[in-house]
Formats: C-alpha cells, structure tokens, sequence
C-alpha cells in the first residue's frame, strides 16, 4: 500500500481560518510534500469548536492516509475544556510528524510600569484582579501560558478573551488590556516600534528575534509554553504510510529554505518520529489539562 501512496490528492484539515500559526505550518509543509510526492496535498479549513469540527472530520475519515489533521495546541487543551467531545484525541488520531515549535512572547502596555517578569509578579501581587490579560479566545494556546504563568507565580490576571489575536493585541496596544502572552511574529514589529513592550518568551532558550529578551523560565523555573504544530492521521491508518509520511516531513524540516522560512515566521523546525511525537502529545495533554482545570475555564 505505501508503494501505491499517495494515489489521489491529500487533504490536510486545518482546524482554524487561513492566515494563523496552524495554516501557515500546514501550507509549508503541504507544499513540500507536493513536490516530493508527486501528488497534491491540499490545505482544506474548517474552522470551529477551537479544531474540534476538523479534528472530528479526520477522526470519520477513512484511514488511508488521503485525509490528514494539523495537530496543535487546542488539541491538547481541548480533553479538559469540552465536557463531552464526539472523540478520543489520544486514542483516535495517531500522530505522524511534528512540524515546528514556537514561543508565546510575554507583552504588556508599555503604560505597565513594570521592566521585567520579577517586576510583573511583585506589581501583579500588589495589585491583585487589576491587570487585564488579553487572549486570542478561551482555551487557546495564549490564554493557557497566561494561566500557566498565574498557576506556577500565584498572581491574579482578569482574563478578557477576543474573536482572534488581531483585536486582542489591538486592544493592548490602546491600553485596554495591560499583558497578552501572544505571538511572536504578530508582535515583534509593535515591540521595535515602542507599542509594545516585551519581557520575555515563554520558551526555555531565548528567540533569535529578539536579542536581549529573557525567557520566563529563568524567574520561573519549569516554566514553558510554547506550540507546536504536526500531522495526525486516523487511527488505522498503515503503519508504513505513516513511516513515509514521517520521513518527507523529516527531509523538509532539514532543507535549509524551510528553516529559513520557518526562522522568518518565528518559529523553528521540531523533527521527531511517529512515537515521539505520540508521547510529547501525551505529555502536553497531561500537562495542560492540568492547567485548564486550574483556571476553571470552560468551553463556550
């Protein structure tokens, strides 16, 4: 069967809007796979229900390897934060390749009279509920670091969820919000223009980008939050597709135009196999859950 794959066109689901961190990942590595397979992998959006809608759309799908999902962070969030969901991520999506792996950037109003994470926690504890913290929605990835970020510091944000990270950072930037754990590519020019402060990335190593700004981790230790993007198949689907799947991805995440491009996005190549891709997703759905159930936060 996988000397025969792919025998038709491949459609990768995305589970968001085209534009986002998870559809510029998905077009990357969807263009490579084309030029490699000799056969179309085509990005296909359905957006809704934080990914669930396309989630479930591969879950249903037949497991040939003709139907794939982007994988990212709300589908690690989402075990906690839906009562009832109509799958099993863990158990109904089998993980084939990682992608890329991205920081959050810690910004606030430049009007926050705070220059640094010591400064942000000693100001936040002083000032306990009068920071607003700004997100691109309840449970997306940038709520959840914040709620990380409030659950390891003890400190109290008053978190004000948006339709999208454009209105949120908008908002901060006109001093409705004080902080957004956002992303980085979105932000890096309203941090060089002064709009924006930057104290820190939520990674464990610092960002190219942004030379000079610290990671959270080094006031808060054990902190990370950072996202990555992959490909899911259905369970079923051959093992050997997979292999081969996992293998293209891998060749593209060493090409050095990819890297550059993935470097310009404000992201960096995350190469792992089916296995440890499986037991990272296992890990982050244990850790986030954890964090969703802290916050109390619920689906809409």
């Amino acid at each position: 069967m996988a000397q025969a794959y792919p025998s038709r066109p491949v459609r990768i689901i995305v589970g968001f809007a085209p534009g986002g961190a998870s559809d510029i990942a998905a077009r990357l590595i969807a263009q490579w796979l084309s030029e490699r397979m000799n056969q179309q992998f085509v990005v296909e959006n359905r957006p809704g229900a934080g990914s669930n809608i396309a989630t479930e759309a591969v879950v249903r799908s037949a497991p040939d390897g003709h139907t794939l999902l982007l994988v990212g962070p709300p589908n690690a969030i989402n075990a906690a934060l839906y009562d009832k969901l109509s799958f099993n991520f863990l158990n109904d999506i089998v993980p084939v390749a990682s992608i890329n792996r991205e920081p959050s950037l810690v910004q606030i109003n430049p009007a926050l009279p705070v220059d640094s994470i010591p400064q942000l926690i000693a100001y936040a504890r002083a000032n306990p509920g009068k920071i607003n913290h700004a997100s691109a929605g309840t449970g997306t990835a940038g709520h959840i670091a914040g709620e990380m970020f409030k659950m390891m510091t003890g400190v109290n944000f008053v978190h004000v969820p948006y339709r999208g990270g454009a209105p949120a950072v908008t908002d901060l930037i006109g001093g409705r919000m004080h902080i957004m754990f956002g992303n980085v590519l979105t932000s890096i020019e309203q941090v060089r223009a002064g709009n924006l402060r930057a104290l820190a990335v939520t990674s464990t190593t610092p960002h190219d980008a942004l030379p000079g700004v610290p990671t959270v981790s080094q006031f808060v230790p054990g902190y990370e939050a950072t996202s990555v993007y992959g490909i899911g198949a259905p369970r079923g689907t051959p093992p050997e597709i997979v292999e081969q799947l996992n293998r293209e991805v891998n060749d593209g995440l060493a090409d050095p135009k990819i890297r550059a491009r993935l470097a310009e996005l404000g992201s960096s190549a995350f190469a792992t196999s089916p296995s440890e891709f499986a037991r990272f997703f296992a890990n982050e759905t244990e850790r986030l859950g954890k964090v969703v159930k802290f916050s109390g936060a619920r689906a809409d």
